[in-house]
Order: structure tokens, then sequence, then C-alpha cells
């Protein structure tokens, strides 16, 4: 058994060298062009499609749950264009800071409801931005930092320190501020009663014990905060997106809905209401663009014994 000294440093040598090898590929995909990016994660995926194991049978689960009715090929479409989608995300996150600012932002943006977002902006009170897994979500944060509205996000620290600290720098240059996830109530409480902006991806999965809602045709687990926040502090919650359009590094920013605590509505009666609003939402937008979802991400675990009886039963009347 490894003394504790020696087990402390080839842990450091191997974060280390993790971190290295990051900022070598980061490095790289700065030096190229976004047009050969775009041609590198094409090869990249065709490879990943055929090496991810488990995680390609989890996509085409995924697949078939929310859409039974599409034939094997369009199922393998899809997938292969969501690795695509994914690889050159990270190029775009990457090549962002140097080529997107305040002045030539609408060359990549475009942004639909302009006035909306601006109003719901300048709003005094404290506001959630909820979206998803879906299109590249990093740089909607992005946006609004580089107009000077930055937000903040719940977000888990890596395991590897110095890639953490190099992520977070990262992802900090447009102005979005990170808080831990975890003891992070009393700060987030805080950001909301200074009325500052609150960014959350409404799509991970809280555990058996979360609000059980529809999403995409199927149950799924989410957390209650996002739901809570808006209904116990008169946050207003605009659930958006920013999808790809044309090609690499052309956007466009989507809001598919409001939520305003002072203008009553039957979505906003209680948690399990509001938090099948946002999903019905999000799911609007990934139905019409299903290949820039992350299909790879275990959305969809098992219910509690009581809503699969009520499921089954749900089926069953719907079939009779």
């Amino acid at each position: 058994m490894l003394p504790l000294w020696l087990k402390e440093r080839l842990t450091h040598a191997v974060d280390y060298s993790a971190y290295l090898l990051v900022r070598m590929i980061v490095a790289t995909i700065q030096a190229t062009t976004p047009e050969r990016c775009d041609r590198w994660s094409k090869m990249l995926a065709n490879v990943l499609d055929r090496v991810a194991g488990s995680r390609q049978r989890l996509i085409h689960q995924n697949l078939a749950r929310v859409f039974p009715s599409w034939k094997q090929r369009r199922s393998n479409a899809v997938a292969l264009a969501m690795w695509h989608h994914l690889l050159l995300m990270v190029c775009e996150i990457a090549h962002a800071p140097r080529k997107i600012h305040r002045t030539n932002w609408y060359d990549y943006y475009h942004i639909e409801d302009r006035r909306m977002i601006l109003k719901f902006i300048f709003d005094v009170r404290p506001k959630i931005f909820v979206t998803g897994h879906f299109g590249n979500f990093e740089l909607a944060g992005y946006l609004t930092g580089l107009f000077g509205f930055p937000s903040t996000t719940i977000a888990r620290p890596l395991d590897n320190r110095y890639l953490h600290d190099f992520v977070m720098r990262f992802r900090s240059m447009g102005g979005q501020h990170f808080i831990a996830k975890d003891g992070s109530a009393h700060l987030i409480q805080a950001l909301l009663e200074s009325g500052g902006t609150l960014s959350l991806l409404a799509d991970q999965d809280a555990g058996t014990k979360g609000c059980w809602v529809n999403f995409l045709g199927s149950p799924a687990s989410c957390h209650k905060a996002l739901a809570v926040f808006t209904l116990s502090n008169q946050a207003p919650m605009l659930v958006c997106f920013n999808r790809r359009t044309r090609n690499a590094f052309h956007f466009e920013v989507v809001v598919t809905g409001i939520a305003d605590p002072l203008k009553p509505a039957p979505y906003l009666e209680s948690v399990q209401s509001l938090t099948q609003w946002y999903n019905d939402r999000l799911e609007q937008g990934i139905r019409e663009t299903p290949e820039q979802y992350w299909w790879v991400h275990n959305r969809w675990r098992d219910p509690p014994a009581r809503l699969r009886r009520q499921s089954e039963s749900q089926q069953l009347k719907h079939t009779a």
C-alpha cells in the first residue's frame, strides 16, 4: 500500500498532466479556423459514434423513449449529429472570448425577442433564467455578461483543482459568476434578495424525492428549488435557449415563455405546476432541433412505484 505522501504526489502529477493536456487542446482549437473546427468535429463525431459503448446505448434508449415512431436510420443520424454538436460546442466556447465582442456580437447572434429580454433584465426584482442541456447554453451566459448583465450559475466543482480553476476562469470571461453546488443556499438567497440574476439548467435529475413531471413524454425528476425561487421571491422566470442556426458561431436566442408571479396564471399555483410549465417550454425547442440536445445525458431515471402505477394506469386508459 502506497504511503499517503506518495499518493498525494501521484494525484498531483496526474491532475496537472490532465490540465496541461486540456490547455494544449484549447490552444490548438484557438489556433484553428472555425471552418476547420467544424470539419474536425464531424470527423471526430464519427469516431465517437462508434466507440461510445454504453453511452451510445443510452443515447438510443433516450431517442426511442421520446421518438418511438422513428426508424433506426433517423435515430442513428440524430445521434451522430449530436456528437458533432457537442464537439463543435467546445470549439465555439474556446473561440468565443477572442471572436465575439460588444461591437460585433450581432454577426453571431440573432435575438428575436430582444425587447422582451431587455425588459426582463431591467426588472428590479430578482430574476431566474432557465434553460437546459440544449444548444450552446454556455454562450448564452457569455452573451448576457458581454452586455454588462452578468448572471450567477450553480456548478459542481471539478475534482481536478487545476482544471477547475482554468475552466472557471474561462467560463467567467463573459461576466458569469459561479456558486458551488454544496452549501449554496444562503448565497443564492442573498443573491435573490439583492435583485440578482440566477441562471439554471433545468433538466438535471433530482432523484426520487424531486418534483416528478412529464418531460418529452416520460416522467422526469426535477429540482423543486427552481420553482421555489420564483414563487417565494416574486422573481420572474424566463425560459430560453441559444441554438445554432446555419453553421458554427451562428446562433438564435429564443424565448419560449416568461412566468411572472405578479401576473396570476394557472401554472403559478404550485411548485408542481410551474415545474411542468418550464419543462413544456424546454420541450418545444428540443423537439424542433433534437440533434442539439444532450441525449448522452441520463435524464430519465426510475420513478417511485406510486408514479409508475399512475403512469401505467394512464397508458391503459389511453389505449382502451
